[in-house]
């Protein structure tokens, strides 16, 4: 169930609302509506994951007052989410140019659901590459164990700029199938932050990435090929 109202498609797929604006509403208020969903759905998808992360800082902070430990624990946490926001107002006007697109060709709105297992696909081989497992494992390692890091405000948002960065370009892949299930689709966004979570903190997550990764491919695949069937 989507927490967006949804649009019925030629092709027999729906367009999430999220990409348009309500009667009456100016574009940049439609933006700023979607960047606040996008950031309520990052934090709740990401926080479970970014927990252990913001423990593991704490304690590479030594002896630090518990205030201050605190507080900078919340500035790499803001650092970590302004990263993925700037994602998400990257990821905007994209998905609000397409789905303009879409609209107006009836022709390309019915090559939509093969373009998305595509991209299903595409994702699931992105989770197979050593691209993903070098973010992977930056992102699992941060901060490196034993390491001592200065407890003062600048390398405390660095820290997290440096993290969500990170974590952005890992889940990418997972990220792009969030967006072509349907923004603030819930089944969607329970999925993908359990992949993001087991990923980021099962003992063998290089593994568990790459099986993550068979699956989507395998449902790339299906997509593809139930859109050919229908088309």
């Amino acid at each position: 169930m989507s927490a967006m109202g949804e649009m019925p498609m030629p092709g027999g797929w729906t367009m999430s609302m999220a990409w348009m604006r309500m009667p009456g509403q100016t574009w940049p208020s439609a933006a700023a509506s979607f960047l606040g969903m996008w950031v309520v759905m990052m934090v709740a998808m990401m926080l479970p994951s970014l927990a252990p992360i913001l423990w593991r800082y704490r304690q590479a902070l030594g002896r630090t007052g518990e205030a201050c430990l605190g507080r900078l624990a919340t500035l790499v946490g803001v650092g970590y989410f302004f990263a993925w926001t700037v994602f998400g107002m990257l990821a905007f006007p994209l998905g609000a140019a397409l789905a303009a697109i879409e609209m107006q060709q009836p022709a390309l709105a019915r090559a939509v659901p093969i373009a998305a297992g595509m991209v299903v696909l595409i994702a699931g081989f992105l989770q197979l590459t050593a691209w993903k497992a070098h973010h992977l494992a930056c992102c699992r390692e941060a901060p490196a164990r034993g390491r001592t890091l200065p407890a003062d405000a600048g390398t405390a948002w660095r820290h997290g700029l440096r993290l969500g960065l990170h974590c952005s370009y890992c889940c990418a892949g997972l990220t792009a199938l969030l967006l072509v299930s349907g923004v603030m689709e819930l089944r969607a966004m329970a999925v993908v932050a359990a992949a993001v979570t087991v990923e980021r903190l099962a003992p063998a997550g290089e593994r568990v990435a790459r099986a993550i990764g068979a699956v989507i491919v395998g449902a790339g695949l299906t997509l593809i090929a139930r859109a050919a069937a229908l088309g």
